[in-house]
């Protein structure tokens, strides 16, 4: 059985490096095929590996760490020997074929194009959020790499939302949708509705706009966004679902018959909550880059950290970069649109002259 080394920033995330180690040596545990290099400050991370003999697991010493609230571009300048960019050289290198952080996410996609570029053909690079929904899972791409968004990068973002949710999430012809303030595709503004009528054009199953409170019933697998919209939507998912527990929480310690009332669904409420933890995804790739990168929470503890490495090691195996340079491949001529054929056929026939 080949395996496959994922390069983890151990010094990423607001429980770095204890939860993050564990979560890397609970990954292994799970899967044979799976071998882990933590890199980070090795004096932090060598006493937390002690009891692991006979674990593919090794480390890979970084002097500095780029903290949550360092800004990413003075960071990524002053920092040359962060865990994060080091982690990075070792894909570039080939001495890994994934990464994981958990820590600063600005930082880390910056890196990521610095050091991995971008596969050919993609604009922007883009994260994708797994969003638990009413029938099981749907992915928002993106929620948070790119804020300011062109019709053709949004295109790009449905190619690599199909791509993923098709590879990884085993669903044979994912649904994508736009989202919107309104279903038909004269709603929103020019961007939105420029990119409504590339989509339509396009190859994947394009099932046209849907509205926020359409993506938990699953009215689409794959919902198209700029980052500054996903991230919002996000986290609005997020706070709702910690709100809700804690409303429970308080309701139950009104009265004996809420608290009996819990006992008997406590096993059914576990469950759903299990559906609706962030913990469970592990985190977001970033598409788009010539490697495998997965950016947690930055909350993410052990089981988060696992989930992240073993959703590493997944892209890895499916080979998701060469379905999206196929994607976006079989898009090129609609993505750079009919004023850059314009300008290639003048030049042809100029050379031509």
């Amino acid at each position: 059985m080949s395996r496959i080394t994922i390069a983890v920033d151990a010094m990423g995330g607001d429980h770095a490096p204890e939860e993050v180690v564990k979560g890397a040596i609970w990954a292994i545990q799970e899967a044979d095929d799976i071998e882990v290099i933590l890199v980070g400050q090795e004096g932090l991370i060598r006493p937390l590996i002690e009891n692991t003999t006979g674990l593919s697991l090794e480390i890979v010493n970084a002097s500095q760490v780029i903290e949550m609230s360092d800004a990413p571009a003075e960071a990524i300048r002053s920092k040359k020997d962060s865990s994060i960019k080091v982690a990075m050289e070792l894909v570039k290198g080939g001495k890994a074929q994934g990464v994981f952080s958990a820590g600063n996410s600005g930082a880390t996609l910056a890196t990521a194009m610095f050091t991995l570029g971008r596969l050919k053909g993609v604009e922007r690079p883009a994260l994708a959020g797994i969003i638990p929904t009413l029938k099981g899972h749907a992915v928002v791409i993106d929620v948070g790499g790119m804020v300011d968004c062109k019709p053709s990068h949004l295109l790009q973002f449905a190619v690599m939302g199909h791509v993923f949710a098709k590879y990884i999430l085993n669903i044979p012809e994912p649904k994508v949708a736009l989202l919107n303030i309104g279903e038909e595709p004269t709603k929103g503004n020019e961007v939105v509705k420029k990119t409504h009528a590339l989509l339509q054009k396009s190859f994947l199953n394009f099932v046209g706009n849907v509205e926020g409170k359409d993506i938990l019933p699953h009215k689409a697998d794959v919902i198209i966004c700029d980052g500054f919209v996903g991230n919002v939507a996000l986290k609005l998912g997020e706070g709702v679902i910690e709100s809700l527990v804690e409303l429970i929480r308080k309701e139950v310690k009104q009265s004996i018959m809420a608290k009996l009332g819990l006992f008997l669904v406590k096993n059914q409420l576990r469950a759903v909550f299990q559906r609706l933890d962030y913990s469970e995804y592990g985190g977001a790739p970033l598409l788009g880059v010539n490697g495998t990168v997965i950016v947690g929470h930055g909350r993410s503890e052990a089981k988060a950290v696992k989930n992240g490495i073993k959703m590493a090691a997944n892209f890895v195996k499916q080979d998701v970069n060469a379905h999206l340079a196929k994607g976006l491949k079989e898009h090129e001529e609609l993505i750079m649109g009919s004023s850059w054929r314009k300008i290639t056929e003048k030049i042809k026939e100029v050379v031509g002259q």
